[in-house]
């Protein structure tokens, strides 16, 4: 029940598609549907994908109570991977060429000997994966909010997305799109009637000696804007340490912010490497000050935010806008478990809003007059001297 309780990860999906406007019992037949055992991937990995109930990895319970909580359905996904390991694979095959060369006058086994005994490693990985003792079960939570159209799983890499995304597409008639820097963008520009001005922006030099003009861990295609996530985080670093704690969002609420734990920089052009930074406060430690300077991104950065109230601590990825390790601080009623569950929802919308509306106020200002100003200083902040900046607004 991960996103029910404790700290959470996701990244988000936007379901397009879906005119569904409550969840009933027709959603939870799709998910004991496609439960876990009963569908299989088409790919050429032996994989299996299915639902959960989301209590456990055996849970395949599905009911109104347990999954239908504010508006949002809750549930698992699990990946059972049936692979024979490649070390293995290897200790077989040197076997089976050692029993062959056992009598042999030869020096070493012919092509066809290699071959023979291939095919019969082969054949053992078959026999093998029928016994199911190599399948490795993976669990994780998801929650689709209907109010949104979102669907937030717990989970990354490539494999585990793509097999998820894979299975619900299929199960509820959908598509999905990701929700990361690039896709927000867009979505921004195109509601604003900035989408000319936005695909006219190029990657930004804060260096002016250190031109930047793709960076090594980006496609840097024509429609990839994944880098105004790395320059939203060095902006915010800038503005929080020179300009004020508190960033206006356009429903006029105010949040307050800082950089808290942790942070990861890295060498734009793919040569210095990367620095992972730990403290209270790593934006105040003599390592994050270099690193910048020599022209290194921030790619995620630990936060605290406070709004409204409610405060979260999280750590987002700057290019995915994935959230990890986030804490989450809510006032729970003491005997009210359902309320507890609803507020829980709401906290997980209102921190998902709180990151968009941040990044839109960014992107206003990245695509608008003010950003050119926004660089000036910037640039003027990296080449100041530690021991003349500033003392940082109270956090």
């Amino acid at each position: 029940m991960a996103f029910l309780s404790g700290s959470i990860g996701f990244e988000r999906f936007r379901v397009v598609g879906s005119k569904l406007r409550k969840f009933s019992g027709d959603q939870l037949e799709l998910l004991s549907h496609f439960a876990s055992g009963k569908f299989k991937t088409s790919s050429e990995e032996n994989v299996q994908v299915g639902f959960l109930g989301g209590s456990h990895l055996l849970d395949r319970d599905f009911d109104e109570e347990k999954n239908i909580i504010n508006h949002a359905l809750h549930f698992g996904i699990r990946i059972d991977t049936n692979q024979i390991p490649s070390a293995l694979k290897k200790a077989w095959l040197q076997i089976e060429l050692a029993a062959m060369m056992k009598d042999s006058s030869q020096g070493r086994p012919t092509r066809a000997q290699r071959q023979e005994a291939s095919d019969s490693v082969e054949q053992r990985c078959l026999n093998e994966l029928q016994s199911d003792k190599y399948v490795r079960m993976q669990q994780y939570p998801a929650l689709w909010d209907v109010q949104q159209q979102l669907l937030y799983f717990g989970g990354s890499g490539a494999s585990a997305l793509g097999h998820a995304a894979d299975l619900f597409e299929r199960a509820f008639a959908v598509e999905l799109e990701r929700v990361n820097a690039s896709w927000l963008a867009m979505q921004w520009a195109e509601r604003t009637k900035k989408l000319d001005a936005l695909h006219e922006i190029d990657i930004t030099s804060f260096l002016e000696e250190s031109p930047i003009v793709s960076l090594a861990w980006a496609s840097n295609t024509a429609d990839d804007f994944s880098f105004l996530g790395n320059e939203f985080l060095l902006w915010l670093w800038w503005y929080l340490d020179n300009e004020s704690d508190r960033v206006l969002l356009k429903d006029k609420s105010e949040v307050t912010l800082m950089f808290a734990r942790t942070m990861q920089l890295e060498c734009p052009w793919g040569e210095w490497g990367r620095e992972v930074l730990t403290s209270e406060c790593p934006i105040r430690m003599p390592e994050a000050m270099q690193a910048i300077r020599a022209g290194k991104l921030p790619r995620k950065a630990g936060l605290i935010l406070v709004r409204e109230g409610q405060q979260f601590e999280f750590v987002l990825h700057a290019e995915t806008f994935a959230i990890s390790s986030a804490k989450i601080i809510v006032e729970e009623p003491d005997d009210h478990p359902q309320d507890r569950l609803d507020n829980r929802i709401d906290s997980i919308r209102f921190l998902s809003e709180t990151v968009d509306q941040l990044f839109e106020t960014f992107c206003h200002r990245r695509v608008g007059k003010a950003w050119n100003s926004d660089v000036k200083k910037i640039r003027k902040w990296l080449q100041t001297e530690p021991n003349s900046k500033k003392s940082s607004p109270a956090a």
